[in-house]
């Protein structure tokens, strides 16, 4: 019985910290981080404060749950597109899949912006976003390391480390560029041409934006 009871109450708070990572979202999307406050995130999800604290010490460490989300989902998405699923798979191929699936998710770009801004005021917010940066760059160059073709690349993006900080550095202004004129078929696009030149020689991007 004990047991069952655990499991019980795992599953609960399972679901209470999903259901205020949920709300966050959307109020932080809708308000802007920093503008937020517990009481809002708890409204919102239909829970006390006692509950936000028994999952999450602070709203920094609520978005940095989120972040995680994010990151996880796009590290999974790089997988899926760079999978060895043929005898000529090469990173020009993986490039037009990772562009057809990444998350450009404006509404979470705003987010992420505001909490930037945020952390830039915080030494110690800042060093635990650049942590989160950084896994997120590890990957991403470890499904690039699995890629054929990328010995290919320009010189000096030869290596997946290198190539992988590439990578996030086109996404980011990408996404930039997304937060302004909120075109998701042009940030595909672009994104599409500078990855490809970046990752391989750079024959299939041309009329950069």
């Amino acid at each position: 019985m004990a047991a069952a009871a655990t499991g019980r109450v795992t599953r609960r708070r399972v679901r209470t910290r999903a259901n205020l990572l949920d709300a966050a979202f959307a109020v932080f999307a809708a308000k802007g981080f920093g503008r937020v406050s517990i009481e809002e995130v708890c409204e919102a999800a239909g829970y006390s404060r006692g509950a936000f604290y028994s999952n999450f010490a602070s709203l920094d460490e609520l978005f940095f749950a989120l972040y995680r989300q994010r990151a996880d989902l796009i590290a999974d998405q790089v997988s899926g597109a760079l999978a060895l699923d043929g005898p000529d798979r090469d990173v020009a191929a993986a490039v037009d899949r990772v562009t057809e699936v990444l998350l450009l998710d404006r509404e979470w770009l705003l987010v992420k912006t505001d909490f930037l801004v945020h952390a830039a005021r915080v030494p110690d917010v800042a060093g635990t976003l650049l942590a989160h940066r950084a896994r997120l760059r590890r990957a991403i160059a470890d499904r690039l390391a699995r890629a054929p073709g990328l010995a290919a690349a320009p010189a000096p993006l030869g290596d997946p480390d290198s190539a992988a900080h590439a990578v996030v550095a086109a996404y980011d202004g990408v996404t930039t560029r997304l937060l302004l004129d909120r075109d998701v078929d042009g940030a595909r696009i672009w994104l599409k041409q500078l990855l490809t030149a970046l990752l391989t020689d750079g024959s299939g991007a041309r009329d950069l934006p």
